[in-house]
């Protein structure tokens, strides 16, 4: 386990002209409670929503026709790994090259021991930072958290949520929901009350693992999409 250190330069091209209409940092739990099971899901999930027809198709209908996006993994405060540094996604061969790093490089669940809990606000708190540091210009910055758990280490959510918000960045999440979930005390309603946040920001539920795919993609689909009609609510879907 290494602690994060940031990228020093952009993974495909010259700092000075990443200029994308939407900048992605997708934080995604790696903490002791994902089993090789949920690792796989959310490491090829990523993968193929950012190949899929559905998005290649709303980055090239934007203003400029390409996204900025990074991948980390998060657990407890300083358990923190950059998967993918900055990199611009312009059409399908672009995608088709970040999409092999995350499947290759991402999380496998197998070496879970030591990672400790779900620190929530140090996810935000990480991908503000690499929003800050993002090399070159955007015109949405979004942070895309999937997690199976509520904050349950480090400090509380609220401070770094504000943080994030402040500097006009929007929260996304999506919910992993166990499969003994209270109905009443739902992880999607979790995130709605007390994590997203920002510009039309939404949460995601899952009905299952076999639904991450799906749910993953109308997401990001969202995300890239610079058309507001295009956005789902503030709220939990159904």
């Amino acid at each position: 386990m290494a602690f994060w250190d940031p990228p020093a330069h952009a993974a495909n091209l010259d700092l000075a002209v990443m200029n994308v209409d939407v900048a992605i940092a997708f934080a995604v739990d790696f903490s002791s409670s994902i089993d090789p099971k949920l690792a796989d899901l959310q490491r090829e999930g990523h993968a193929a929503a950012l190949t899929a027809p559905e998005i290649i198709s709303a980055i090239s209908q934007n203003y400029i026709g390409c996204i900025g996006v990074t991948y980390f993994e998060w657990s407890s405060p300083g358990y923190t790994r950059t998967v993918l540094p900055w990199t611009r996604i312009c059409g399908l061969e672009d995608a088709k090259a970040a999409a092999s790093v995350i499947s290759k490089s991402g999380d496998t669940g197998y070496f879970r021991r030591g990672r400790g809990g779900t620190s929530v606000s140090a996810a935000i708190d990480v991908g503000s930072l690499l929003l800050d540091q993002f090399p070159g210009n955007a015109m949405k910055k979004v942070i895309d958290i999937s997690s199976n758990g509520e904050n349950n280490d480090g400090l509380p959510v609220q401070p770094s949520r504000v943080n994030a918000i402040a500097r006009g960045y929007t929260i996304n999440a999506i919910a992993i929901p166990s499969a003994d979930e209270d109905p009443g005390q739902s992880l999607a309603s979790y995130f709605a009350r007390s994590v997203i946040g920002g510009s039309q920001a939404f949460v995601i539920s899952t009905s299952g693992p076999r639904d991450y795919i799906t749910a993953l993609r109308r997401k990001l689909v969202t995300e890239v999409s610079m058309n507001v009609d295009r956005y789902i609510p503030a709220t939990e879907p159904q």
